[in-house]
């Protein structure tokens, strides 16, 4: 049995019918560009083969029935004219979200039963909550035939988490697992929301990117990164701007100083430096692979992590670690990658070290006496997509 028969059949015995269709929205890793999406910044994400699945039918009495074959419990039931941001329910909120975000747009989307399953790690930074949205929002989208764009998509789930769960993540997770195509990442201006499928085909390079997900957890919703986008919000202020992206990077230095000067905050220095500087390394990694040179994208990747450790402080032990470890074992680059607080890094690394760079971050967290991470490698995939 396929694992969407299988998924068919757990809805059928579930609900007593069969769903209308199944669909899939993957998890994704960001190759680089980090905390600078709701800065209006810039980011280069791609989808990874891990996915978040569900099969659905539509209902017409103002029922929402959910559940997940992951997470211990029975139905969610909930009625979708009821539903209210801040009011709970674990997991199911983000799917629940989606059905009010999509309503509150001035859908007519009346209910559904949904059968939900993932195999994309939760608290690995790897996006499992906006491949939840990203798939609800493409199922309803096309049983309820509301004709929104990818793009569109992605803006609803986004708005779910934002608003019914209450992370004030920007777009990129949600825009890469509704957007992102195999073989490619993803180039994308949160400001307009344009984006340009660039080419990545490591294999050809002879070169490997290893994901190490570090089984630390991380909770978004504890404030921290709430703490770093009003830093950032602040720093713009502070400046004149609307946001951090209006400042070029060849202005941040005098930006800096006129922040010292005034008496901000030194956090808030950090983060305006940390947000305009990887803006720039995202500009630089796309014109390494523009030009084909994919390797030099190495030093861009550690740079990218000595300011998300020092400035943003968003990183932890075990992430450095894996850095250090990997950089010590021969790896071209690497650096945390999501929120941070725990979660995942990328390893950059030639094609035929990267079992003794995968051994010797194993090593180095068994000598640490810390837990061994899950290591693998980051294929790019193709975004959210109907399967049956």
């Amino acid at each position: 049995m396929t694992e969407n028969s299988e998924l068919t059949a757990a809805f059928t015995e579930l609900y007593g019918s069969a769903p209308e269709g199944v669909w899939a929205a993957p998890g994704r890793v960001n190759l680089i560009g980090e905390y600078t999406d709701f800065n209006d910044g810039f980011v280069m994400p791609l989808a990874l083969p891990h996915t978040a699945r569900a099969a659905v039918a539509r209902r017409t009495d103002g029922e929402l029935r959910l559940h997940s074959t992951d997470v211990p419990g029975g139905v969610v039931r909930l009625r979708v004219d009821e539903l209210a941001p801040h009011q709970g329910h674990g997991w199911a909120a983000y799917p629940a979200g989606v059905v009010w975000a999509l309503r509150e747009a001035g859908h007519p989307v009346t209910g559904a039963d949904i059968q939900l399953t993932s195999t994309v790690p939760t608290g690995a930074g790897l996006s499992s909550s906006a491949a939840l949205e990203v798939v609800t929002a493409l199922a309803l989208n096309d049983l309820f035939e509301l004709g929104l764009s990818a793009s569109e998509l992605a803006v609803i789930g986004q708005r779910a988490e934002n608003v019914f769960v209450g992370v004030p993540c920007g777009v990129m997770d949600q825009m890469a697992s509704a957007c992102c195509t195999e073989g490619h990442a993803l180039y994308l201006d949160t400001r307009d929301l344009t984006q340009r499928q660039v080419p990545f085909d490591l294999a050809a390079h002879g070169l490997r990117l290893l994901v190490v997900d570090t089984r630390v957890k991380h909770e978004l919703g504890d404030g921290a990164y709430a703490e770093r986008r009003a830093g950032c919000e602040a720093g713009a202020a502070a400046l004149g701007l609307r946001t951090l992206r209006e400042l070029p990077y060849e202005g941040l230095g005098a930006a800096l100083d006129t922040l010292a000067e005034a008496g901000v905050d030194e956090s808030v220095v950090r983060y305006v430096r940390h947000v305009v500087s990887d803006n720039e390394r995202v500009e630089q990694v796309i014109a390494l692979l523009d030009a084909g040179d994919v390797r030099a994208a190495g030093p861009v990747l550690d740079a990218g992590h000595v300011s998300l450790r020092d400035d943003l402080r968003v990183s932890c032990p075990e992430l450095d670690l894996v850095v250090s470890a990997a950089g010590g074992a021969g790896a071209l680059g690497a650096r945390m990658t999501g929120g941070g607080f725990g979660g995942s890094a990328i390893v950059l690394v030639d094609e035929v070290q990267a079992d003794t760079v995968a051994k010797s971050v194993l090593e180095a967290f068994a000598s640490a006496g810390y837990a061994a991470p899950r290591i693998f490698p980051a294929v790019p995939s193709t975004g959210a997509r109907r399967l049956s």
